[in-house]
């Protein structure tokens, strides 16, 4: 911390009571009042440093009085005996916690250096430029201290220098945070710090080497710091750090922290019980729940404007926060708009938003999350088209196929990524359905209102939405018959699992209609099924039949070819060996007949005998 001595003399003013007076040997000629306080001083050091006691002094002589009451002094008795210590040459020490209400006080006593040079105001306004304001410490301490010394501090710009420099500060790169600060939380309590390493030359020498101790400095260093500030300046200060560009999602944190830190009820541990109607609310309870919804309010006003700034449990904290303590009702549509936007990242327990209506009895407030699902269900779902791009100079006029690609497989993926998120919309609303359906009280109407809003697309087994339908009708078993089929009919039994359909074909509590088409659809989706089964399995063994038949063919063919191949072969054998093919084997048996009785006898002009011979011959081998 920053500290400035002025003065050498030896302090002596001594106080008793309610009353300070100067230890010397000259009497007091003059009383100054302060509230309750009196100071017995001398004219001649006030004289010659404040301008405004010399025109006091003057209306208290013409009034033969040596008494001056100054009212509204700022900073009070401690601040105006500084200043007197000052016109008196006592040694004095100023720093941040006091230089604020001396600097008012010297302002109020026109010490300026019209009455003398090198006065109180100058020798506080170097204090304040080169000390207090280049320091990140200081000059929230200042800043704290200016609240009790408004609108002085307000008119002498040191709250408008103190947010300046704290503003400045925050945009400081984090790798050159050289100065201290309080962040207590590990660099993995939060998901928006980029941690940085920085060189601590400040580390005691170990083995007598200085050694040079890195430690980590996140991107929302500065967020502890300033969640001590009031209300209005803590505003002022996030305001001039976005002016300066600081990051939306850091900002963000920065006020979630600022929320957890005084709102009630935004933590597990934090309860807020539920106001009654016959219960007397004191009146300091009624400041309190004003001072917090005026935080409320502020705090949303703050928030940054582009999506995912703010975590979605956070906005929802916020909402309840607002229902609890009646904020207004554009508080709560202007919370509802930012949470519709990026509903996929909640939880059931975040939808949980108590019902402190008194126009009805309803555990929940369900209409706050039928305008949060309306905000999403109105999300433009359309791929992104980026915006005509001014052709430079010389720029062909075609693309690349692979630049077409590209834009395509991006639209596709933002498409992608919508219908993943209504999808988990969709299971998200079917598990608040059945919370909110153990409701004794809650009216036909809006569960099936809120269960509507779904699009068909985004449920493709109705399951969570079937679980929602029982538990209704469980804990409302008096309902007509009419509302019951009104509840019923929102439900696709062609949806539903196996389990499901197990379960309503033995849901007593479901109309007798559900269940028959419970037990139809799931028997006409469970016959074709196993019809397909026996298909496939057939025309796999008819696949393997017609394999081992066509191997089977050819074996065949293979003995074919071979039968013909040995064939030739054989034919060609036998026309080698008989070169005669005209000559039967009457004649071949003739002559080897022939042969065995001896040879032929032939003799001329006998053809007679040579036919009886054949005769014979042909008898014989017959």
């Amino acid at each position: 911390m920053k500290f400035m001595k002025l003065g050498a003399k030896v302090d002596i003013f001594h106080t008793d009571g309610n009353v300070t007076s100067v230890a010397t040997d000259l009497s007091s000629d003059v009383v100054i009042k302060v509230d309750d306080a009196q100071l017995h001083l001398h004219k001649f050091p006030l004289l010659c440093k404040s301008g405004k006691l010399q025109k006091l002094i003057a209306e208290a002589r013409e009034m033969s009085t040596n008494e001056i009451d100054l009212e509204d002094f700022p900073g009070g008795n401690e601040s105006l005996e500084l200043c007197m210590k000052f016109c008196y040459g006592i040694a004095i020490t100023f720093n941040a916690y006091n230089v604020v209400p001396v600097r008012c006080g010297a302002e109020y006593l026109e010490m300026t250096e019209a009455i003398e040079k090198g006065n109180l105001i100058y020798k506080l306004e170097v204090f304040l430029n080169t000390s207090i304001f280049r320091s990140w410490k200081d000059s929230i301490i200042v800043l704290q201290s200016c609240k009790a010394l408004m609108p002085w501090s307000e008119d002498l710009k040191i709250v408008a220098r103190c947010i300046d420099s704290i503003a400045s500060k925050t945009a400081t790169d984090p790798a050159k945070v050289d100065w201290s600060f309080t962040h207590t939380r590990t660099p993995t309590a939060t998901v928006t710090s980029v941690e940085h390493s920085t060189t601590d030359l400040t580390s005691p020498p170990w083995n007598g080497i200085q050694s040079r101790r890195h430690r980590v400095v996140p991107k929302d260093w500065w967020a502890e710091d300033i969640l001590e500030l009031e209300m209005d300046f803590y505003w002022r200060v996030m305001v001039a750090i976005k002016a300066k560009g600081m990051a939306q999602d850091l900002v963000g944190e920065a006020l979630r922290l600022y929320a957890m830190r005084w709102l009630p009820g935004l933590s597990k541990e934090d309860s807020a019980p539920r106001p009654s109607a016959a219960a007397s609310v004191p009146c300091e309870a009624i400041e309190v729940a004003g001072k917090h919804r005026l935080l409320l309010e502020t705090i949303v006003n703050l928030l940054p404007a582009e999506k995912g700034t703010s975590c979605c449990s956070f906005l929802l904290k916020l909402l309840k926060a607002a229902t609890i303590l009646n904020a207004s009702p554009s508080c709560k549509m202007e919370l509802a708009r930012r949470i519709g936007l990026q509903l996929e990242e909640a939880t059931l327990d975040d939808l949980l938003i108590p019902s402190l209506s008194y126009t009805n009895n309803t555990l929940f407030d369900v209409d706050v999350i039928q305008h949060i699902l309306e905000h999403f269900l109105m999300q433009d779902q359309s791929p992104p088209v980026s915006p005509t791009r001014a052709r430079q100079p010389g720029e062909s006029r075609r693309r690349t196929r692979s630049a077409e690609n590209i834009d395509f497989s991006e639209s596709r993926r933002a498409t992608c990524a919508t219908h993943s998120s209504k999808l988990k919309v969709a299971k998200l609303i079917d598990s608040y359905l059945a919370e909110i359906a153990r409701d004794p009280n809650i009216q036909v109407s809006k569960f099936v209102s809120l269960a509507e809003a779904i699009p068909d697309f985004a449920r493709p087994v109705h399951d969570g939405l079937y679980r929602g339908i029982d538990m209704f009708l469980k804990e409302h078993p008096n309902l007509s018959k009419s509302d019951r089929k009104r509840i019923c009919r929102l439900m696709d039994c062609k949806k539903l699992s196996m389990d499901a359909c197990m379960h309503a074909a033995q849901n007593e509590r479901l109309p007798l209609r559900v269940v028959v088409q419970v037990l139809f659809f799931e028997q006409d989706a469970g016959t074709p099924e196993e019809a397909w089964d026996t298909v496939h399995h057939d025309f796999n063994a008819l696949k393997g039949d017609l394999a081992n038949m066509k191997k089977r063919i050819a074996e065949a063919e293979r003995e074919r070819t071979n039968i013909q191949i040995e064939a030739v072969k054989q034919s060609s054998k036998q026309k080698a060996t008989f070169p005669f093919p005209s000559i039967s084997k009457k004649f071949l048996g003739k002559f080897f007949n022939q042969q065995s009785k001896g040879p032929i006898e032939v003799t001329k002009g006998s053809d007679t005998s040579t036919k009886d011979s054949e005769s014979s011959g042909s008898g014989g081998l017959a």
